[in-house]
This record gives C-alpha cells, sequence and structure tokens, in this order.
C-alpha cells in the first residue's frame, strides 16, 4: 500500500524527487521516520484543512507523508512569549491539541495518536501516521507544577523548556539579557516532575546556561528537538554548541537537526538573530508608549519592513547532509536525527526538502555519502525511538 501510494504521489514534487534512486525511496518506506518537530497545528489554528488530502499550501499532510515514508510526526504545540504574557498559552495548547485530536478523530484510518514508542509499530500498521505531541515553549505549565501531569495526560512528550524570550522555566538561546542564567527554581522542578512522568526534556531553544543545568539534572536521556550545529554559525546560539551537543551524547540523548534555511545558512542565521533583537526592542518601545498613553506601532508593518529589508536565502541539501555528518563525526551515529520544522518556517527549507514528500531525497543523499542503511535507519528515527523508550523506562 505504501509503495503504490508513494508512486501515486510523485508529481507532488517531482523536481525534488528526481534526485531520490529507488533504492532511496525503498528504504525511506521500510525504515521508521521519526519527525520530531512539525508546526502543522499552529497553522489549523489559523486556518482548518483536512489533512487527509494533498493540500498545496500545507509541507504536512497525508499524502506527503506517505510518499516521503514519514511515520511518526511530532507535532508542535507552539505558544509564544506574547502568549506567555498575557495569559493566553495555556488556553492556546489546549486548543491545538484539540485540533491535533480532532484530525485523528475524522480520518482514524489514516492518523494516530501516539503516547509511546511501545505503540509504533500497531498503531501504523495500514499506512497510519502516527502523531504524538511535543511542547514547544513551557509557558503552558504557568507556574503550576500540576500542570506538567496535566499536559502528560494529554498525550505531550517532550516539551522544549522555553522559546524566544526567557520564561518562568529558563532563559532562551535568543535573549541578550539572560534572567536566569540556568534554570528556575520552578525549571528545577519541572525537569525533576519530566523525569518522573517519562516526558522526553527538549534543550533546543535554550540558552547555553539553562541547557546545561537541564542536561545535568535530568536523571534520564534529553533531546535537542529541532537544533542544527553553532560550528556552521558561530555566535548564533539558538543553534546547539560543540560542548552542549556533547552533553547530550553523553546522556545518551539526540541532537535533531532541522531543516530550516534560518538554521543551516550562516548568513540567514545572522539575519534571524538581528531579527530576535530587532523585535525585543520593538517590544520595548511599544511598552514605553503604552504607558506614556500613546499609540504604540503597527507589528505588521514592522515585520513586512523587516522581511523587505532582508529578503530570504536559499539553503541546500547538501548544507542539512554537512550537519548530519559533523554530528555523527562529533557525537557519533547513535545520537544524531532528524526535527525539520516542517510548517513552522514560512517555506524557508532547504532545497529539495520543501515538504515531508522529501525524505527520500535525504537518504540518497546519506548513501551517496557512505552511510550504511543500518546507519539510516538509527538517524531517520531509531535513535529518537530508543531514548524515547530509555526515558519512558526511567519514568519513577
Amino acid at each position: 500500500m505504501r509503495l503504490s501510494l508513494l508512486a501515486a504521489c510523485l508529481l507532488l514534487s517531482t523536481n525534488a524527487h528526481a534526485q531520490a534512486t529507488a533504492a532511496a525511496r525503498a528504504l525511506a518506506q521500510d525504515a521508521v521516520i521519526v519527525d520530531t518537530h512539525i508546526d502543522t497545528p499552529s497553522i489549523l489554528l489559523e486556518h482548518w484543512a483536512d489533512l487527509d488530502v494533498a493540500q498545496n499550501d500545507r509541507e504536512f499532510d497525508y499524502v506527503k507523508a506517505r510518499a516521503g515514508g514519514l511515520d511518526v510526526a511530532f507535532m508542535s504545540i507552539y505558544t509564544s512569549p506574547e502568549q506567555d504574557a498575557d495569559g493566553s498559552a495555556r488556553q492556546t495548547a489546549n486548543t491545538m491539541i484539540d485540533a491535533v485530536e480532532a484530525l485523528v478523530q475524522r480520518h482514524p484510518d489514516k492518523f494516530a495518536l501516539l503516547s509511546s514508542p511501545r505503540d509504533v509499530e500497531r498503531l501504523r500498521a495500514g499506512g497510519r501516521i502516527l502523531l504524538p505531541l511535543g511542547m514547544e515553549n513551557g509557558a503552558p505549565l504557568v507556574d503550576d507544577l500540576a500542570n506538567v501531569q496535566f499536559f502528560f495526560n494529554r498525550g505531550v512528550r517532550y516539551i522544549t523548556l522555553a522559546h524566544s524570550a526567557p520564561n518562568r522555566i529558563a532563559d532562551s538561546s535568543y535573549a541578550l539579557e539572560k534572567r536566569w542564567n540556568g534554570l528556575s527554581p520552578f525549571g528545577r522542578q519541572v525537569v525533576a516532575e519530566m523525569n518522573r512522568l517519562g516526558m522526553m526534556v527538549d534543550v533546543s531553544h535554550l540558552g547555553d546556561a539553562s541547557a546545561l543545568e537541564a542536561i545535568q539534572l535530568s536523571t534520564v536521556p534529553v533531546i535537542a528537538s529541532h537544533s542544527a550545529f553553532r560550528h556552521f554559525t558561530p555566535g548564533f546560539e539558538r543553534n546547539i554548541s560543540d560542548t552542549i551537543a556533547k552533553a547530550v551524547a553523553a546522556k545518551g540523548g539526540v541532537v535533531q537537526i532541522p531543516f530550516g534555511t534560518g538554521f543551516i545558512d550562516p548568513a540567514s542565521a545572522a539575519d534571524m538573530q538581528a531579527y530576535f533583537q530587532a523585535h525585543k526592542a520593538f517590544e520595548d518601545e511599544n511598552a514605553a508608549l503604552r504607558a506614556q498613553g500613546k499609540p504604540t506601532r503597527d507589528l505588521q508593518a514592522f515585520d513586512k519592513a523587516w522581511d523587505d529589508a532582508h529578503p530570504p536565502r536559499r539553503s541546500t541539501l547538501a548544507q542539512v547532509l554537512d550537519q548530519i555528518d559533523y554530528g555523527v563525526k562529533l557525537l557519533g551515529v547513535d545520537h544524531v536525527g532528524i526535527g525539520s520544522d516542517f510548517d513552522g518556517v514560512s517555506g524557508k527549507l532547504a532545497d529539495g526538502l520543501k515538504t515531508v514528500a522529501d525524505y527520500p531525497n535525504l537518504v540518497a543523499g546519506l548513501q551517496q555519502r557512505g552511510h550504511s542503511d543500518a546507519d539510516i535507519r538509527k538517524l531517520l528515527g531509531g535513535n529518537l525511538l530508543r531514548v524515547w523508550a530509555q526515558v519512558e523506562a526511567g519514568a519513577h
């Protein structure tokens, strides 16, 4: 069934698929592919679409996923620092989870919720795409430790402790000024509670000190759900340093490589860092204007002006392969995986990796660079499933 669907869907991404050999496509279909970061829930809230059929404006849907061989797609439950500040993060997270559940309930023959790695083989039978949940930004926890259990019960299996601004738990890599210089007292409790429940701790997006403390405190392996290597983008703290990556590996964890241009291309990474600094200055200016009772500046106008002054750059499949090769050399093949950021970077993705239909191109590139099929299976998902099982086994 899966191979016939692939043949039917080649037209979805003809130029990209031309790079993939028959052997690469066959391996992508046979291996268990786990992508730890797909931002579909945010788009579902903005504009609902039934993803059982091909959707031209989405990077993830059932048809593309089957064509690419994707099996396990972590749905990102993302909330912003602004939602943290205005108190809406918890409600937004619950609404996003509702949207994923609705998708599964509408199409139980094509999608299934996944809450344990033990259930992968059983639930993917018949060609279903499995949808575990990862929470990007711990803001929905507010300051109540009981919310860790609450969201675990709702299916969340990892939490990215912070995002693009410091929160009650940890510092963000984007913030120049650090609030905690590590984890907050509440953040230490959160890590311990996640360990107790069997929920993966995610150190992507964290400031270096926060990431290191989270790794050190955790009693089980941790993950970086979508972090490229800072080696290629010096000074860009959002990408993981060699020191922190080695700490993740030493704990038994994995670094999951994203496909977004802003992470893998040095000039684009510099633009992204500059944007977050300019956005912070914009928010500070608006806060001052509000305090004075004056009209504030428009965020959409700010973003448009920024985009006009910083046109998007291109990145390549080779740059993603360079990231993986570097990670394998630095950490070993057991500690690297993939976390694409599909549907999360406004289409700014490496050439040849534009949608979930394109994993065979990645497989072909890895084969051409001399990786064995056994190692490719680890990189595509075996490593992440091993770590998830270890975290689950370590729950107490």
